[in-house]
């Protein structure tokens, strides 16, 4: 609070050099007085501090919901910060300076205590508020009952009183919303801290039922891990304007390359990858998996689904790419494959090496009929019939062989994936 007895200012020296008369120091006697009346009528309040607490407290019961549960699950604590708080406002008025710094001590720890106990900001506020206008009320009322005469002289301290009652909430709810701040930012890694050792894999069983409630999600459901990366323009929704509006229900984990989102499914309903991300988006979907303790498998398949997409953009369902996904997760087997398979074409031109190559995979993609494949390659189907006897030739190879065919397949698959 600011000093109740206000300075009286020097009258200016007046032109000339002549000096004006000095007026009655009327003022400062009316201020001198109106002190007087205040810290007698502050002491009586001190006297009786456990009634007025015990009357804010009745006023918080009746009026605010929250303080009504907070006394009734915590009645002691609440009972002495109200004390407490009164105490120190009432002795500010009577030694404003000698208290100040222990006032607002009290009133930034209740402020910060209170945003811990989750207390509603407003129902703070306004108990502050009720404590100051009863303060107030009392000083008015015990100067009434003594001395009446003197009841005028309270306007002077009014905008005193009622200062460092503004002054105290806003330390109130500087306070308040600094460990609010300073929670929320707790909670936010917390979760985010949860949910990258789910997805790492390295979350522990005892950890499962706090990640749980922490996602939002069941411990124990059917969930997707979806691979988000690339086209995020700014102003973009993130990770979740690449997915269609009735996705499931998921928590997404923002990664410095790689979005993630542990998507729960009950039917074992996946993404649809027919809908149309945002250009350059790149998502990989892995495959159903059982609770939240497998999510971390999930992951590793959304990222072999990821790294089969197109580099311009697309979605991959592993589910639907399983025969390149073994490629991808084996490099060195499949590089062995692709030598044994395709190194004897090296010993051709590369742009006949290349005619062989997509005629054989365009052979595949056509279920072996050279009719369909002469019609994709703008060819006649001898043409492409002859093109398939030279390779077999070059490599030993039969395509009439199914066990050939398979490693064929495969090593063509592993030739158009891009390295890991």
């Amino acid at each position: 609070m600011h000093q109740a007895v206000r300075t009286p200012t020097a009258p200016p020296g007046g032109p000339a050099g002549v000096r004006r008369p000095r007026p009655p120091r009327t003022r400062s006697v009316i201020d001198a007085d109106a002190a007087g009346v205040l810290h007698r009528a502050a002491r009586a309040l001190l006297d009786d501090l456990a009634g007025l607490t015990d009357r804010l407290l009745a006023v918080l019961q009746d009026q605010e919901p929250a303080y009504r549960s907070a006394l009734r699950t915590d009645p002691h604590s609440t009972r002495r910060e109200a004390h407490r708080s009164l105490r120190h406002s009432v002795t500010s008025l009577i030694d404003p300076r000698g208290t100040r710094d222990a006032a607002r001590r009290c009133s930034w720890q209740i402020g910060a205590d209170r945003a811990e106990q989750g207390l509603p900001l407003d129902a703070l506020l306004h108990a502050f508020r009720l404590g100051g206008a009863m303060v107030w009320q009392g000083l008015v009322e015990e100067t009434a009952r003594t001395a009446p005469e003197d009841v005028r002289l309270l306007v002077h301290v009014a905008a005193d009183v009622w200062n460092f009652v503004d002054e105290h909430c806003t330390l109130v709810a500087d306070a308040y919303r600094q460990v609010e701040r300073q929670l929320v930012w707790r909670r936010e890694n917390r979760v985010r801290l949860l949910a990258a050792a789910l997805l790492d894999g390295t979350s522990r069983i005892t950890d499962l039922p706090e990640a749980a409630e922490a996602l939002r999600l069941p411990e124990r459901g059917r969930y997707v891990v979806v691979a988000v990366a690339g086209g995020r323009p700014p102003g973009s929704a993130g990770p979740r304007a690449a997915l269609p509006e009735r996705s499931p229900r998921a928590h997404w984990h923002t990664g410095v390359d790689v979005d993630y989102g542990i998507l729960l499914t009950e039917d074992g309903e996946l993404p649809d990858p027919a809908a149309r991300p945002a250009p350059g988006t790149r998502i990989g979907v892995g495959n159903v998996v059982h609770g939240l303790a497998a999510v971390g498998d999930g992951r590793t398949q959304a990222d072999l689904a990821l790294s089969l997409c197109p580099a311009d953009g697309g979605t991959v369902r592993l589910a639907e790419h399983l025969p390149a996904a073994m490629v991808v997760s084996a490099p060195e087997l499949a590089a062995a494959l692709t030598e044994r398979v395709l190194g004897p074409l090296a010993r051709l031109e590369p742009a006949d090496a290349d005619v062989l190559v997509e005629t054989l995979a365009t052979w595949l993609a056509c279920d072996g009929s050279a009719q369909r494949a002469g019609e994709r390659l703008y060819c006649h189907r001898n043409t492409v019939l002859n093109r398939l006897r030279r390779y077999e030739q070059l490599t030993g190879r039969s395509l009439s062989r199914p066990s050939d065919v398979v490693e064929i397949s495969l090593a063509l698959t592993a030739r158009r994936l891009p390295p890991r």
